[in-house]
């Protein structure tokens, strides 16, 4: 269990230092300043992260059941 939520913790850390803006975006958040800029950018990044975690689970919940099917079939 603990192998799982170090690698959330580890892509949830990489993505805050992600500049994940397409160019409306930043043009947009050039004219706004630096601080709107980088709220900007983070609330892109947090909007970003479910999506991501949502098909982790679900390749995690799948390469699981494999694993099991495979290892079923292999002791038959």
């Amino acid at each position: 269990m603990k192998k799982p939520v170090f690698v959330i913790f580890f892509l949830i850390s990489i993505f805050q230092t992600a500049m994940a803006q397409c160019s409306i975006c930043t043009k947009t958040a050039e004219q706004m300043g630096e601080g709107p800029a980088k709220a900007l950018n983070g609330a892109i990044v947090y909007l970003m992260v479910m999506p991501f975690a949502i098909i982790g689970f679900i390749g995690y919940r799948w390469w699981k059941r494999e694993k099991q099917i495979i290892s079923e079939q292999n002791s038959q």
